[in-house]
């Protein structure tokens, strides 16, 4: 087994509550590293679990749990947690998890799910939707499914993600928050394999060769995952081939980084926008 062998892999580092006398991980830890790689797994579907199970009509319970050690883990070590399906019965899933030390395989954990009703928690088949995703991600198909379109096609979609995002988590208003420039946008919308819309972003035009991009909004429980970039790159392709010299932003300073990460850069000094620390960055676009 090696950490290549995983498509989700999720990194942590060890903390001193996680070991033990020995001075090395308490054995049963490596079991919650399992379950947080299982986390990241969902996520790297695009499945928020709990809105997936929902959907789903039934629920996963761990049938069974086997460890093998191999070597230890010792505090402040850089862990890489891979997880990956093994296969999918007619209800149970199988899964195995690589907990990695650079390229040193220190655990094996073997897991079995089965899914079942939430109520009876008696098997049922596992969903063909998600036997399908499961299959189709560790053949390496992509998970989301990108819409660029106006208001109209895509508005009801964005709504949802800015919703749950800018007015429930960071607490905006909605009359803020809503605006008449959205039926004038180009909006991108990034949608799971169960349709529901994941991530979002707008592109408007100020003046006359130059864009602004704004509401980019991802899921909480899904980021990380490289689906807003996937909206940036959308939205600034979209300025692009109309022509536009420059992409402007508003970001949050919190997202400074990310928006250095795709060649924007910082104009100006930070300022305050719906109560929220913002700075402009902008981009030229190569003719």
């Amino acid at each position: 087994m090696k950490r290549q062998d995983f498509r989700s892999v999720h990194r942590l580092r060890v903390r001193w509550a996680e070991v033990d006398i020995q001075k090395i991980v308490f054995n049963a830890h490596y079991l919650t590293y399992a379950d947080i790689g299982m986390s990241e797994y969902w996520r790297a579907l695009a499945m928020p679990y709990e809105a997936t199970m929902q959907a789903l009509g039934g629920d996963i319970y761990l049938k069974k749990a086997s460890v093998e050690y191999h070597a230890s883990a010792r505090m402040d070590d850089v862990l890489d947690i891979g997880m990956r399906c093994t296969r999918v019965g007619n209800s149970s899933l199988s899964f195995e998890c690589g907990i990695f030390a650079g390229d040193r395989l220190l655990v094996t954990v073997e897991l079995i799910y089965v899914f079942a009703d939430p109520v009876t928690q008696t098997s049922r088949p596992v969903p063909q939707l998600l036997r399908d995703t499961i299959l189709q991600f560790e053949g390496g198909a992509d998970m989301v499914t990108l819409k660029v379109g106006d208001w109209a096609t895509l508005g009801e979609a964005a709504s949802a993600v800015r919703k749950a995002v800018f007015i429930e988590e960071q607490g905006i208003s909605p009359d803020i928050e809503l605006d008449a420039l959205d039926s004038t946008a180009v909006h991108a919308v990034a949608f799971n394999r169960l349709g529901m819309p994941v991530a979002t972003g707008r592109l408007l035009q100020d003046a006359p060769g130059e864009a602004r991009i704004g509401r980019m909004a991802v899921a909480r429980v899904l980021r990380g995952q490289r689906w807003g970039r996937a909206i940036l790159d959308a939205l600034v392709d979209a300025s692009r081939e109309r022509g536009d010299d420059k992409v402007i932003l508003h970001a949050q300073c919190s997202a400074e980084g990310f928006y250095r990460r795709a060649a924007f850069e910082v104009v100006g000094a930070p300022y305050e926008e719906a109560g929220i620390a913002h700075i402009t960055m902008q981009l030229a676009l190569a003719k």
